[in-house]
């Protein structure tokens, strides 16, 4: 099935799998039965970050489920928690086909998605209806602007779509830095990310964190910190797609849009570890994590949850299995017996 997927265009197999995912996720014993199996199941792998219980530290990241269709596939294939979104508070489009490419060579996606949902109401009647069901998933919620609200106003979109999605998020990420809106990246810049979080923080008292680029400079990361402190915070993902290029055997490189996948990996290891410098702040990497090796060194590097979405394309619904197990030899033999003791060391 994984073979036949990948013969498809990448936005078509996308959505034939999401579509399948669910119609499973709605499926009672056929989902819980098989989520036996898939589950790992270890109290060694909770997590407590900003003052939510994870049951393991591997989460889906943002743009896999834009509009939480298949909350409860993901918590069977044994995601320890799973971000929806991006979902801005009017349905949109996004930009033109062809929009998704696979670069097979370099492990890697292309995307200039665009913020394609279908609006934060009809989200929030999904995510209704999975909190209603009780399976033990956390949900973020990651939200943006919609494309033809000016810069100016964009906290308006971003109070609208956090009002209607408030009640049934675990947490909160407001995407500022995906490189396929345009003009979304200004708002990472000192005097309108200061406006923004001014804005939102009193909004909501649940956990609020930020995304921030790869492609940003020490001193700018060091500017979202100073903020992201300055309006209490919670936490920061790190990181999301890249505009860089360098090295690529594909012969898609070129296409625009955001890079993830392996290529990124370096990058997202280093923003990782310059942004645990800082203290306060829980930390959720993301880019180009594909083995358990990935995992754990993320986490001794001092996230304290770790996302995936290329890795999972490639690695197919077993993935998360595979780390997570994976994981936990690698605890064992480094005499690790809770996540926890990673972070106090």
């Amino acid at each position: 099935m994984h073979r036949l997927l990948f013969a498809l265009d990448p936005e078509t197999a996308h959505e034939l799998t999401l579509g399948l995912l669910a119609l499973w996720s709605e499926r009672g014993p056929l989902l819980e039965v098989p989520a036996r199996l898939l589950r790992v199941e270890d109290p060694r792998l909770r997590v407590e970050a900003f003052g939510v219980s994870f049951p393991n530290p591997l989460g889906l990241a943002a743009g896999m489920d834009k509009d939480a269709r298949a909350l409860g596939a993901w918590w069977a294939l044994g995601f320890g928690f799973a971000e929806v979104g991006t979902l801005t508070p009017r349905p949109q489009e996004g930009n033109p086909r062809p929009r998704l490419f696979r670069l097979v060579e370099d492990r890697a996606l292309i995307n200039r998605m665009g913020f394609n949902n279908r609006g934060a109401e009809e989200a929030a009647t999904r995510l209704k209806r999975f909190r209603q069901r009780g399976l033990p998933l956390p949900i973020g919620v990651n939200l943006g602007k919609n494309r033809d609200t000016p810069l100016e106003r964009a906290a308006e979109d971003y109070l609208k779509a956090l009002r209607l999605l408030e009640p049934f998020g675990d947490y909160f990420v407001l995407n500022v830095s995906s490189p396929n809106t345009p003009g979304l990246r200004t708002l990472q810049e000192g005097p309108f990310l200061d406006e923004l979080l001014a804005r939102l923080r009193p909004a909501t008292p649940k956990p609020l964190l930020l995304k921030v680029a790869p492609d940003l400079s020490p001193k700018a990361l060091d500017e979202v910190l100073a903020l992201a402190k300055k309006h209490r915070l919670q936490g920061l993902v790190a990181v999301n797609t890249t505009l860089a290029r360098e090295g690529l055997k594909s012969p898609l490189a070129r296409e625009a849009g955001g890079l993830s996948g392996r290529p990124l990996k370096g990058r997202a290891l280093e923003v990782l570890r310059h942004l645990a410098q800082a203290e306060g702040l829980a930390l959720v990497s993301v880019g180009g994590v594909e083995t358990p090796l990935d995992l754990w060194e993320r986490l001794k590097a001092g996230a304290s949850l770790v996302q995936v979405y290329t890795g999972f394309v490639y690695g197919g619904p077993l993935f998360p299995r595979r780390l997570l197990l994976g994981l936990l030899r690698l605890m064992e033999a480094e005499g690790v017996s809770s996540l926890g003791e990673l972070r106090r060391s």
